[in-house]
């Protein structure tokens, strides 16, 4: 069975001059040689032919292909950032009165965007535990328009079950919207039955912590329908990503399906090492943890169950002690994002997912001392996890001096 990596690296474009790399499309406008043919591309008649740079570019084109390749959809448009493909996508398929079904932990600028933003326009939003299919279920009214998920959740690392989520959502004729910001190539979220993949570009797919984008993919129609001049989210809000951005993320690309492995290996090996040592860790990759199976039945195992975990040290001020020591020592950034070659820290419930009320983090279990972990392409995580160690036993939050002699 052919593999996304297979695909991306089978994509092939040379530059004007015979590149490796394809030439850069520099320009905000592109000229015709005929009147008649400008009007065919204002149309959208004319293949090939370049109008505008917020309509589309060679270089969006081709991080486009790549995208689909990756995700095994027909197409794919690419955006400024996450929330411009999000939001494109809930606005192109939301009307006046409509309803999502949204998961209840997702990231703090989707949850916002529902919540608050969406109001203006009539539109609600039931936020639910997208792991109980049952709920799901019956959380569909007559006016819902989507069921909206993240393959692994922000930041509590819920495993939304696609293929299941999908059923659902074809028996209610409304697609199923996911995004796989958190798990390129661990999962193929389309394969699985999702109709739409949504991804923050700015994290694992350009793995630099240099740029934000975003990328919508889905069939050619929903990706074509985006781009109307007339009245696509994608083409009216403007959200465009510039060419010299995509053609740095189609570059990092290349180097994906290796750094996703060492991203998981990482991230497994200290996950293991510390629910060993009695510590307080969700990590997919774990036996116990709740969607374990879930997500080992729909993965693509070479790729590991990824690069994010939690650590729950009991407090916020344990919480920020710790990750203040922890950059101290050289062993990462207190930082938000994810998928950068140094391990980044932050506490959500005070940072990315300080959008959500206390008293909703409370109920989905989003506790203060929460960690998520990003960690990075380290050679040696052997020595990490003796360094984390240290610094914890130095706080407090592990007592056993015993541990570090068992290494």
């Amino acid at each position: 069975m052919s593999q996304p990596t297979d695909k991306i690296q089978k994509l092939q474009y040379f530059g004007e001059f015979g590149g490796v790399n394809p030439s850069i499309s520099d320009s905000s406008t592109y000229t015709f040689l005929s009147a008649k043919t400008m009007f065919d591309t204002f149309e959208g008649n004319t293949e090939g032919c370049y109008l505008y740079s917020r309509h589309s570019s060679p270089s969006n084109l081709y991080l486009g292909e790549a995208l689909a390749a990756l995700e095994g959809t027909e197409s794919a448009n690419v955006y400024a950032s996450g929330m411009g493909a999000i939001s494109s996508v809930i606005m192109q398929l939301c009307d006046s009165d409509d309803h999502i079904v949204s998961s209840r932990t997702i990231y703090g600028g989707t949850y916002a965007f529902m919540k608050n933003f969406l109001k203006k326009f009539k539109i609600n939003t039931s936020f639910i535990d997208i792991t109980n299919l049952d709920i799901v279920a019956n959380s569909i009214t007559s006016k819902t328009k989507m069921i909206y998920c993240e393959a692994v959740s922000n930041p509590l690392l819920e495993v939304a079950d696609i293929k299941e989520l999908a059923k659902i959502a074809k028996q209610h004729n409304i697609p199923l919207v996911v995004d796989n910001t958190f798990s390129p190539l661990s999962i193929s979220a389309a394969k699985l039955g999702a109709d739409i993949v949504i991804h923050s570009l700015t994290k694992f797919i350009n793995g630099t912590s240099d740029c934000v984008a975003g990328a919508v993919c889905a069939s050619t129609d929903f990706c074509l329908a985006l781009k109307d001049v007339n009245d696509g989210a994608g083409m009216l809000f403007g959200s465009t990503l510039d060419s010299l951005r995509s053609a740095a993320i189609l570059k990092n690309m290349r180097t994906l399906h290796i750094r996703i492995k060492k991203h998981s290996e990482n991230t497994l090996y200290l996950a293991s090492k510390f629910e060993k040592d009695g510590l307080k860790i969700v990590y997919p990759g774990l036996q116990s943890h709740k969607s374990h199976t879930t997500f080992k039945n729909q993965m693509n195992t070479e790729y590991g169950f990824g690069g994010l975990m939690t650590l729950d040290v009991g407090s916020l001020d344990k919480a920020n002690a710790f990750m203040e020591m922890m950059q101290s020592e050289s062993l990462g950034y207190l930082a938000v994002s994810l998928g950068f070659y140094k391990t980044l820290f932050s506490a959500p419930g005070t940072s990315t997912s300080s959008e959500i009320p206390m008293e909703e983090q409370e109920e989905m279990g989003l506790s203060d001392g929460l960690i998520r972990f990003s960690i990075g392409l380290d050679n040696d995580i052997e020595k990490t996890y003796i360094v984390m160690t240290k610094c914890m036993i130095a706080l407090g939050i592990i007592n056993k001096e015993s541990i570090l002699a068992e290494v």
